[in-house]
């Protein structure tokens, strides 16, 4: 069977190409995707900006944030049958080396793959993609693809706040920094768990919308008073969670000055390659705690039941800005890279 599917040959090389789908081995699934997400992730990888996306191995296929059916099954595989919706996890750890079996996280992993990243984990910018079972996971048959989209990046909020330990609840008062599809996803999370929730954004637009997902109080980190306005959203005391989701140095920079005392940061937004200057001192007499999550460990049936809990609440559907056919796939890029301002998030969107 032959299929149309993407690869990503180097930067801002991305091509549509007719190619037979591989046969089926023991345990893999073929799945045929009906929604993927455009993450500023493949963006990055794109315009030669990031190291993630490994076209110097070869030609890859991007697309972690995938809504599919599953349309066959290989052998050996129980519990999924064609017809099935699913989503699929990105940070794909083999599960038998020596730092899975110690327990790390899939980052860890000395066998890691990626999807939609390398030429041994295709993705989902494509009509079909073979992916092996033990990364698939079902999603409620009312969902739409869209919604099986965001699963991955809900995750990354969601695993933010609470993966490695962490936790949070109505006594807190939760900052989040930067509000795009990742920030919003941690302010649901924080909103849903009672903290007092604080989004920091310095798009205006977005700011707007953060209200409309969890947010108590939206900043504009570029006023002159902002530390002033932190503190009085957080009642004197400063943020007790912060979760950093833009990545950007003045955010990564600020966390050391408006963290309260034993704040507990989570850091998620993508800030690898460079060296930012940080009072890091103010840790040890803030005494605060300071964790990473690098992909997520165990934890996409957890963010499905989570937004599953959440969904009549909160209007997913109105997160994606703009639903671009694949064949389009050109437009879509464009928008994803050229109009961040307007493009919240791009859905590429598959004929039947």
């Amino acid at each position: 069977m032959k299929a149309k599917i993407a690869f990503m040959h180097a930067p801002k090389d991305l091509r549509i190409e007719e190619v037979e789908v591989p046969a089926l081995k023991p345990g893999q699934i073929l799945i045929k995707t009906k929604a993927c997400g455009i993450c500023g992730s493949d963006v990055h990888c794109y315009l030669g900006e990031s190291a993630e996306g490994r076209y110097d191995i070869a030609p890859y296929t991007p697309g972690h944030e995938v809504g599919g059916e599953v349309v066959a099954v290989g052998n050996g595989v129980e519990g999924l049958s064609p017809g099935n919706k699913v989503t699929a996890d990105c940070v794909m750890a083999c599960g038998t080396c020596y730092n899975c079996k110690e327990g790390l996280m899939p980052s860890a992993c000395l066998n890691m793959r990626e999807l939609g990243f390398r030429p041994d984990s295709p993705g989902g910018f494509g009509e079909y993609m073979v992916i092996e079972q033990q990364y698939v996971h079902r999603i409620p048959d009312n969902w739409s693809y869209d919604m099986g989209a965001w699963v991955e990046t809900f995750s990354i909020g969601y695993f933010g706040i609470w993966g490695n330990g962490g936790y949070i609840d109505a006594s807190d008062y939760a900052m989040i920094m930067g509000a795009g599809p990742v920030g919003v996803s941690a302010a649901m999370t924080a909103k849903t768990s009672g903290a007092r929730t604080i989004v920091a954004d310095t798009n205006a637009v977005r700011r707007k919308n953060a209200l409309k997902y969890g947010a108590d109080v939206v900043l504009n980190p570029m006023d002159s008073d902002y530390y002033d306005q932190i503190k009085k959203a957080t009642d004197g005391h400063g943020p007790s969670v912060i979760v950093e989701c833009s990545g950007a140095d003045a955010a990564l920079q600020a966390i050391f000055d408006v963290a309260g005392h034993s704040c507990r940061v989570n850091l998620v937004g993508h800030s690898i390659g460079r060296k930012v200057p940080l009072e890091i001192g103010k840790t040890i007499w803030q005494t605060l705690k300071i964790k990473g999550s690098g992909g997520t460990k165990d934890w996409a049936q957890r963010t499905i039941r989570f937004m599953n809990a959440i969904k009549d609440k909160y209007d997913f559907e109105a997160l994606n800005s703009h639903h671009i056919p694949f064949k389009d796939l050109a437009k879509g890029m464009d928008l994803a890279v050229n109009h961040p301002e307007e493009a919240f998030k791009v859905i590429l969107t598959f004929d039947e």
